[in-house]
């Protein structure tokens, strides 16, 4: 089987759906890798380094399986030939065109942010590997922007406080985030609507803000369910209370599919001190402050408030390398001994595939001998 890994075209991405280490790896299963040339530019990664991982540089569309990082724009969804395999992500729950697209073309499709999130499918999880990467860079970003040092120092000039930081959500991104603010000294809080996370959070070190609600939120496959008006009027008047108090806050808060829940109002900011940072890495799904301008920066208030767009494109060698390692375990899922192997009874290429999904064959008749 040919494996395929175009250069990726999407403004501002620099990453790279496989790395040469993940090349030798599936080389070993008896994946042949074809790489676009200059596809690992953004990620610092020459094409020299694939080909000596056992690579060829070549036209990666014509490959049997075809890896991206972003969605295929029109152009290269009709570069794919008929019967060959996408993986990617692909917005299948905000922009099922894409996934119509790629069943036209006679491509079966997988979307890595389908992939159930179940024990065996840990390794997958592209969606969580990315967050990742993204709180960490939150807080170096809010670090940056901060007129003051994070950790407390004790000098002959006097003592300085720690920035007080509040993470707003703690799944993957948030609580990246919540260790990496730890790390650089500040006093960390970090709230979420599931209360189940209250153990993890501080085991990080940090305070659990537990507001004066009655309700909880979480769902079966551990998101947070979107809240009801009445929960989220609640919600945002409790927390407007505790962003008065601190320099930072940090928000992670995302609902799959959905906009994003509305944590920081006009109010909130408008109480918090001059000077203070808000990081809302929610900006792509409508952000969790209500002054947020997706993808820009701007002061309101006398608080600058911060919407970066593809976090993880931002620090794209080890993004790329956590990304290239999601795809590797997916694809060995999909072969036998180099090559394509689907099993549709598979719970997790199931539920992953988004377009020219085959039902398993039926089970052949038995017939009773009198």
């Amino acid at each position: 089987m040919k494996l395929g890994v175009p250069k990726e075209t999407a403004s501002g991405e620099n990453r790279v759906a496989i790395v040469p280490e993940v090349v030798q790896r599936l080389g070993r299963s008896g994946v042949d890798v074809v790489v676009e040339a200059g596809a690992g530019a953004g990620a610092r990664i020459p094409d020299d380094h694939y080909t000596e991982a056992g690579a060829t540089i070549g036209d990666a569309w014509e490959a049997d399986v075809v890896v991206k990082v972003n969605p295929p724009t029109s152009e290269e969804i009709g570069r794919l030939k008929r019967g060959a395999v996408f993986i990617g992500f692909l917005q299948p729950l905000t922009n099922p065109e894409i996934a119509e697209a790629l069943d036209g073309q006679g491509v079966t499709a997988f979307a890595m942010e389908s992939i159930p999130r179940i024990s065996r499918a840990q390794s997958m999880d592209a969606l969580s590997s990315q967050a990742n990467v993204g709180g960490y860079k939150a807080v170096l970003i809010a670090a940056d922007e901060f007129g003051r040092y994070f950790p407390m120092l004790m000098t002959a000039a006097g003592t300085v406080p720690p920035a007080k930081v509040l993470v707003l959500g703690a799944g993957v991104a948030g609580l990246q985030a919540i260790a990496t603010a730890k790390r650089l000294g500040a006093a960390v809080q970090g709230f979420d609507v599931r209360s189940v996370v209250k153990e993890q959070i501080e085991s990080l070190g940090a305070k659990f803000v537990k507001l004066d609600v009655d309700f909880d939120a979480e769902t079966e496959g551990g998101y947070a369910r979107q809240l009801t008006d009445e929960e989220q009027e609640q919600q945002r008047a409790a927390l407007a209370d505790v962003i008065a108090k601190v320099d930072i806050v940090i928000t992670t808060a995302q609902v799959p599919g959905k906009r994003a829940p509305l944590l920081v109002t006009a109010d909130a900011v408008r109480r918090m001190a001059p000077g203070s940072v808000i990081v809302d890495m929610a900006g792509d799904s409508g952000g969790n402050c209500e002054l947020t301008k997706p993808g820009e920066t701007v002061v309101e208030h006398d608080v600058t408030i911060i919407s970066p767009l593809n976090l993880p494109a931002q620090v794209p060698e080890s993004s790329s390398m956590m990304y290239a390692r999601n795809i590797q375990a997916l694809v060995e899922l999909m072969t036998d001994e180099g090559n394509l192997a689907l099993d549709w009874s598979d719970e997790v290429i199931a539920k992953a595939c988004v377009a020219g999904k085959q039902e398993p064959a039926p089970e052949p008749a038995t017939t009773q001998e009198s």
